[in-house]
């Protein structure tokens, strides 16, 4: 087994205990056949040569993910995650993990239909609400609404029942959106993260009397690097909370500004829950989040000049850029932008759909993904794709047409 292979396995099994170890509520013994499954996977993967009893696993469970691979197996974009948060909850990560697992499962379930044969149950279980969400926005056929109604939801993952109705979306999209989720909620309160503007996560620590409560953005770019991370006072009944920033987020490059401009001074205020809807977490992860970053890059080039489209051809890929150079030579850039929390799970996609089945060349990364570069051109050359963080393929169109990033 190469390391590669080790570390994917150990990812998948641990993904699927995580569940089953944090949930109280679930029954005992279907719980304790999904911990003994997952832990003969780990077993497997580690080998004979470096054993892990059933109770150091599920010690291991509430660590470092790193700490279940066998020695000697180089840990990469596994050192430092954690499944379980230290309030013994599946982490914000574990989501990502699962749903990223699920993308690779249904580019396999599709190759499977092609060749003839049935779809396993398993598989058909994966139909999405992100699947269910684009399929619906392509109804029409016509590009216009489905750029329409894709910004919108990257724009406006939350709101007022007035304010999403006005969006003008296709009914059955309304389905993704709900009243506020009780784990966004402190009372009857509620925080809208500074950079994608969905209810962040609050939770309350300490003994009565002692209390301090947490706000988080669920997606950890936008909690632990750009700063959508504060505590509060707990206030006298009724009062909404008053945040305060809890990180100390180091200052953006100028170039990198350019596609994450910096709110440090807006500091969310809450919001009564009342009349107020959020889209699910699915749509909001898959369409909201790594929308920003093709927006962004879309405007930052159309303003600059450059002929630009946005999803084309009903999103085959996220933006073909056609800069035209000093001496009048036009030069096509077809970007996707990916957005995966496991950069092992998306090479692994790229493998099983044998490059981008839409017809991109370039594989971009948002810039605090660009640990991933390095194991995604080795996965990338050799289906001729080529890959760079979101500033970088902005900076390269520019210097194509000639004009300047900064």
């Amino acid at each position: 087994m190469t390391d590669q292979e080790a570390r994917e396995r150990v990812m998948k099994a641990a993904a699927r205990a995580v569940p089953a170890f944090t949930a109280g509520d679930g029954e005992p013994t279907k719980r304790l056949q999904t911990l003994m499954d997952a832990h003969g996977e780990i077993l497997a993967a580690r080998g004979p040569a470096h054993p892990l009893t059933f109770s150091g696993f599920l010690d291991s469970l509430t660590g470092d993910l790193a700490g279940l691979l066998p020695a000697g197996v180089e840990p990469e974009e596994l050192e430092g995650v954690h499944l379980i948060d230290p309030d013994g909850y599946p982490a914000d990560e574990l989501f990502d993990i699962t749903y990223e697992q699920q993308m690779v499962l249904d580019a396999v379930r599709h190759k499977t239909r092609r060749d003839g044969s049935p779809p396993t149950i398993e598989e058909l279980d994966g139909e999405l609400d992100q699947v269910i969400v684009n399929e619906v926005l392509r109804q029409t056929g016509r590009q216009g609404d489905y750029v329409n109604g894709r910004r919108s939801l990257s724009t406006v993952p939350s709101g007022t029942e007035e304010e999403i109705t006005e969006l003008g979306l296709p009914a059955r999209i309304f389905q993704f959106y709900k009243p506020i989720d009780h784990a966004a909620l402190f009372e009857q309160w509620w925080f809208a993260c500074p950079f994608c503007r969905w209810p962040m996560k609050v939770t309350v620590h300490g003994r009565p009397g002692e209390r301090m409560g947490r706000v988080r953005c669920l997606y950890p770019a936008h909690a632990e690097t750009l700063g959508a991370h504060y505590m509060f006072s707990i206030p006298e009944v009724g009062a909404p909370p008053v945040l305060l920033p809890m990180l100390d987020v180091p200052r953006l490059s100028a170039e990198a500004k350019v596609l994450a401009p910096e709110v440090r001074g807006e500091i969310p205020v809450a919001v009564p829950a009342a009349g107020h809807w959020a889209l699910k977490r699915g749509p909001w992860r898959y369409t909201t989040v790594p929308g920003l970053t093709e927006i962004a890059l879309f405007e930052v080039l159309r303003e600059r000049g450059v002929q630009v489209h946005l999803w084309p051809d009903l999103d085959s890929y996220d933006i073909r850029a056609v800069p035209v150079t000093p001496s009048g030579e036009k030069v096509e850039f077809r970007i996707d932008i990916k957005d995966f929390t496991s950069g092992f799970l998306l090479g692994e996609k790229i493998r099983r759909d044998k490059g981008d089945k839409g017809g991109a060349k370039w594989i971009v990364v948002p810039d605090y993904r660009h640990t991933q570069l390095p194991y995604l051109r080795g996965v990338c050359d050799e289906y001729g794709l080529r890959v760079a963080t979101a500033t970088v393929m902005g900076k390269m169109i520019c210097e194509t047409a000639g004009v300047r990033w900064v």
